[in-house]
């Protein structure tokens, strides 16, 4: 009998709110986190709007002191860990804490800390290279910052699974805490690479939106006139746990994670494989694994990045996953309001897939204007649409042909 695993705890940091209640809120009113970027001078690249976290401070979670040894994507993390354990009312002592694991992570980690250090060892000399260089920049350490911070003891890692990474820090938690190797998961991505040579990157690859006098309107997932991703930045977080220790502690519970699909397309660096064929079946593992019909998934939170082939093959996935029921099915991308968050993706969207069970509405995909005849499902359309769901599916992909699946239930004793 497997173990059963429920979220009791959410928190966020996104580019339209940075707790939960604040981004829940702006997904609703179709508000775009999408703008000019601040961070540095955009006069000579040819992509100059990003979806940047705003009026963030870090030392409203952490020392200044210790601040300045992390990157932003640890800030990030820090900050929306610190909400879920708050929501989830858990404590962290010496009766528990080798049972709370840590999983977090990322696609790039610092790419400012190197950005910087690499200018100063190139301009100064290497003496002047951070000490806190490596542990600023590297990819685990989101996790063990928070792992420090509130004393779990249990099973730590972190996955650099590009797009995919935060769904596959939740979905390997879940398989952690199933097998009984921990019976709480502190889980999910966070990302901060906003950066000049992150966004020279992604735009000499051609990938990125040149929407530049319309931001806002520039991530249009599914949409006829779609060009590109807006790169975004922040946390999502959530507390997994199995059953009877949340219902043991009288924990608040918002959904119950039942299944988790983990495929490779095995076809190319960057380009999807124009068959779908792992994305198809990312979702029918997902499926598999919960002992659910795909006429029992109603919502599917989509990879939705708002790139023209993208959209296209997850489509063309979808139809392939769940046959005739894709075209019964609300399939939704709020990336049209966060941006793409990398790594932080999978964590954010898993959130909102879990708030789409438990406020009984699902969000929109704003800028949705000229239909795609390649894209011809119902993908919720600029206004957020009142449903009661039981299964609410959340997808990730990524370079290299990373596959991650989320399926998420409503609660049920």
């Amino acid at each position: 009998m497997k173990r059963r695993v429920v979220v009791t705890g959410l928190g966020l940091v996104t580019p339209v709110g940075n707790t939960v209640e604040d981004s829940w809120s702006a997904i609703m009113s179709g508000r775009s986190g999408v703008g000019y970027i601040q961070k540095f001078d955009t006069e000579k690249f040819s992509v100059r709007i990003a979806a940047e976290v705003k009026d963030f401070d870090p030392l409203s979670f952490i020392e200044k002191k210790e601040a300045r040894k992390m990157g932003a994507f640890i800030h990030y993390a820090i900050a929306a860990s610190d909400e879920a354990l708050k929501d989830s009312g858990l404590a962290i002592t010496g009766e528990n804490d080798e049972r709370v694991g840590t999983y977090i992570s990322s696609g790039i980690g610092d790419f400012w800390a190197i950005e910087r250090e690499h200018s100063k060892l190139l301009n100064e000399g290497p003496h002047r290279v951070s000490p806190f260089f490596i542990p600023s920049a590297i990819v685990n350490l989101a996790a063990g910052q928070v792992s420090i911070r509130t004393g779990a003891k249990g099973p730590i890692s972190a996955t650099a699974t590009a797009c995919s990474a935060g769904a596959h820090a939740i979905g390997d938690s879940f398989k952690i805490i199933q097998r009984d190797d921990a019976d709480v998961m502190i889980c999910g991505g966070a990302e901060s690479a906003i950066t000049p040579m992150s966004v020279a990157g992604f735009a000499a690859m051609r990938a990125m939106s040149t929407r530049n006098d319309d931001p806002v309107h520039a991530s249009r997932p599914f949409e006829r006139d779609r060009d590109g991703f807006v790169i975004g930045e922040g946390a999502g977080m959530m507390i997994l746990e199995e059953l009877e220790t949340a219902r043991a502690r009288g924990a608040h519970i918002y959904a119950e994670l039942v299944g988790y699909g983990n495929t490779a397309d095995a076809f190319h660096i960057t380009m999807p494989d124009e068959t779908a064929a792992g994305p198809m079946r990312v979702m029918q593992m997902a499926m598999r694994d919960a002992g659910v019909t795909a006429e029992q998934v109603e919502y599917i939170n989509a990879h939705g990045t708002s790139t023209p082939y993208n959209d296209k093959f997850e489509t063309l996935a979808i139809k392939r996953a769940f046959g005739e029921h894709a075209y019964k099915l609300a399939v939704s991308s709020t990336k049209s309001m966060t941006g793409h968050l990398l790594g932080a993706a999978g964590g954010i969207e898993a959130v909102f897939s879990v708030l789409a069970i438990t406020r009984d509405k699902l969000p929109p995909t704003i800028n949705y204007v000229n239909p795609d005849p390649d894209c011809d499902l119902d993908y919720v359309p600029n206004e957020p649409r009142e449903a009661h769901i039981t299964y609410a599916l959340s997808n990730s992909f990524g370079f290299g042909g990373t596959n991650a699946a989320l399926l998420f239930k409503r609660y049920e004793e």
